[in-house]
């Protein structure tokens, strides 16, 4: 995961790409829900439904992943002409830790009915500052501070926006829109909850509505809406790509401030990242 290796019977081994910034021993939640998503696109490969694209994809990190292999399984709860509902589970030393519920929907004609949208959209980085690419690079990021890759920049109150190139889920395997969004999801909490003093918030689930697939593997989410009471905080995110908009993502966390992510102190990138 995150340039994991491959193994039999739905097993990833984690390279470093995939540690997490809350402890060196656990893997983070990009790996986690990246490892996931394929899981479940592989399950729908399998039934052979081509004419089904992934809706909503909702991930409950419900215990520390320990930086140690995986077994992935899923199960098809339900399939029919327009819908397909896939179950997966991510298990460590045969306990569960992670789980995702992924839905694939038949896409058809829209309806000419007008209907409200809002009239501004989050937009990606100029080209003359992240060239397109379908190579995984660190992130740009923008809140009271211009673009830029440079994380001390951006550690404000802002509301913040990323650009995100996504990194293979599997090591020597091609990365799928899909895996890109859904990993990517992930570091909604990042753009939601980063701060004055760090990111002082760990997420515990992440819900990513697809309205379509990104075109290619690169991502931005962009800071919608956040509410926190009593250190319980949730926030919804844009999800868009270089040609407009995508779906979106809510993110539910809890404080954690004892053990917060500060990048004030270096130039510190994205350790999600490439």
């Amino acid at each position: 995961m995150h340039g994991a290796a491959g193994g039999s019977d739905g097993a990833l081994a984690p390279t470093d790409l995939a540690r997490s910034s809350w402890s060196r021993e656990q893997l983070h939640g990009v790996a986690v829900s990246g490892a996931l998503a394929r899981t479940a696109e592989r399950t729908l490969a399998a039934l052979g439904r081509d004419d089904l694209r992934p809706a909503r994809h909702t991930v409950d990190l419900f215990r520390p992943a320990r930086f140690e292999p995986c077994t992935l399984t899923a199960e098809v709860v339900r399939e029919s002409a327009r819908i397909c509902l896939v179950d997966v589970a991510l298990s460590q030393h045969g306990e569960r830790v992670a789980r995702a519920s992924v839905l694939f929907l038949k896409a058809t004609e829209s309806t000419d009915a007008s209907v409200w949208e809002p009239t501004e959209r989050p937009s990606p980085p100029p080209e003359d500052v992240a060239p397109p690419t379908d190579a995984p690079a660190v992130p740009f990021l923008r809140s009271d501070a211009p673009w830029s890759q440079d994380f001390r920049q951006h550690q404000n109150a802002g509301r913040k926006t990323s650009w995100n190139a996504a990194v293979p889920v599997v090591a020597g395997e091609r990365l799928t829109p899909f895996q890109a969004a859904a990993a990517t999801a992930d570091g909604a909490s990042l753009v939601l909850n980063w701060g004055s003093a760090g990111v002082q918030h760990i997420n515990t689930d992440v819900t990513l509505a697809l309205a379509r697939l990104p075109r290619g593997t690169e991502v931005g989410l962009a800071a919608l809406d956040r509410v926190e009471v009593d250190g319980i905080a949730v926030g919804t995110a844009a999800v868009f790509d270089r040609e407009g908009p995508v779906g979106e993502v809510v993110v539910t966390s809890l404080v954690n401030a004892r053990r917060s992510i500060s990048f004030d102190r270096e130039e510190q990138r994205d350790p999600n990242r490439a």
